[in-house]
C-alpha cells in the first residue's frame, strides 16, 4: 500500500511554509501555511490521492504503480476542475482560489485561511433551538452564491452542514468544491465520486440528469437538518418508503409556513417537482430576506 505521508512542518512550497496538516480526504491533503513575504496564513490543498502515490524524501510524490495511473489521472482531472470552479465566481460567501501551482510532481490550490465553526457543529450543539433568525443569516447568502455558480454552468454536488463554515464574524462560507463539475459533464462517475447520504438526491446515486435541481435538494436537506436537528433519510431509503418528517405540520408555528413548504418542495424525489432554480427557492423560503 502506498505511503501517503504529508509534507513536513517547515517545508517551503512556492513561497509558503507549511505549518501543520489541517486534514485531508480521499485524494487531497490540506495544510495551514504562512506566506513568507506577507506572513499571512493560508490554506493549501495538495493533490495526493490515498493508496495511489508515495511521498518521496524530497517532498515530491510518485505514482505507486502503473496500475494506479488511471485512478491518479481521474482524480487529478477532478482536482483541477475544483480549482477552475473556485475561480469562476467571486462571492463573499463562497471559497475561492487565491493561487494555484504545480510543484513536487503534483498540483496545489491556495485559499484564504478562515476561522469559525461549520454548520454541523451548530446542529449538534444547538439541535432543536436554531431559529429563523439563524437561518436568515446563513442560507440566503449561501443560496445567492450558488445561484451565481449555477449561472456559470457549474454544480457544487456536495452541499451539507460540514461544508458551510460560519466565520468568526458571523458570515457563512460555502467550502469544499472537490465534487464540483460542469452541468454538461459526461464524466458522470469518475474514480473519486463524492456523495453524502441524506444530502445527496436520488439522481446522484442513479443514472439521472444532474443540474441545479441536484444542489437545490442538498441545500434543502441542509435546511431540514437545521430545522429538525438531524439529516433527512438517505434518498434511496426514501424511494423504498422511509418518510421525511412533515415539516409544515411538525414545525408549524416555530418557522414560517413558506419556509417549511419550500423545503418540502425542494426535497421532492422527482427533480421536476423541485423549484426551477435557486432564486425561486430563495424567494419561496426567505421572502423579503434575500441578499
Amino acid at each position: 500500500m502506498a505511503a501517503r505521508l504529508p509534507l513536513k512542518q517547515g517545508f517551503v512550497l512556492n513561497g509558503y511554509t507549511v505549518q501543520e496538516v489541517l486534514g485531508g480526504g480521499g485524494f487531497s491533503l490540506v495544510y495551514l501555511a504562512i506566506q513568507e513575504l506577507s506572513r499571512e496564513k493560508f490554506v493549501i490543498k495538495e493533490y495526493c490521492p490515498q493508496d495511489v502515490v508515495t511521498r518521496q524524501p524530497d517532498g515530491s510524490i510518485k505514482i505507486d504503480s502503473p496500475l494506479s495511473t488511471t485512478s491518479y489521472n481521474d482524480g487529478l482531472k477532478g482536482f483541477l476542475l475544483e480549482a477552475k470552479a473556485l475561480s469562476q465566481v467571486k462571492h463573499d460567501n463562497m471559497a475561492h482560489v487565491i493561487d494555484s501551482f504545480r510543484a513536487n510532481e503534483t498540483y496545489y490550490i491556495v485559499m484564504a485561511y478562515e476561522t469559525g465553526r461549520d454548520l454541523s457543529w451548530f446542529i449538534r450543539k444547538l439541535a432543536g433551538s436554531l431559529d429563523m433568525a439563524f437561518l436568515n443569516k446563513v442560507f440566503p447568502k449561501i443560496g445567492d452564491g450558488l445561484s451565481q455558480f449555477h449561472q456559470k454552468n457549474m454544480l457544487h454536488m456536495d452541499i451539507k452542514p460540514a461544508n458551510i463554515l460560519l466565520r468568526s464574524n458571523g458570515e457563512p462560507l460555502l467550502l469544499d468544491f472537490g465534487a464540483a463539475k460542469p452541468q454538461d459533464s459526461e464524466d458522470r462517475f469518475r474514480s473519486f465520486q463524492t456523495l453524502t447520504h441524506g444530502f445527496a438526491p436520488p439522481e446522484q446515486y442513479l443514472d439521472g440528469a444532474l443540474g441545479p435541481w441536484t444542489d437545490i435538494y442538498s441545500f434543502a436537506a441542509t435546511l431540514y437538518a437545521c430545522i429538525t436537528g438531524k439529516s433527512p433519510p438517505p434518498a434511496l431509503k426514501r424511494r423504498e418508503g422511509t418518510a421525511l418528517a412533515p415539516l409544515s405540520v411538525d414545525y408549524a408555528g416555530r418557522f414560517p409556513y413558506p419556509l417549511l413548504s419550500a423545503v418540502e418542495s425542494a426535497l421532492q424525489l422527482d427533480p421536476k417537482a423541485r423549484p426551477d432554480d435557486m432564486n425561486q427557492l430563495l424567494a419561496q423560503a426567505f421572502k423579503g430576506n434575500n441578499p
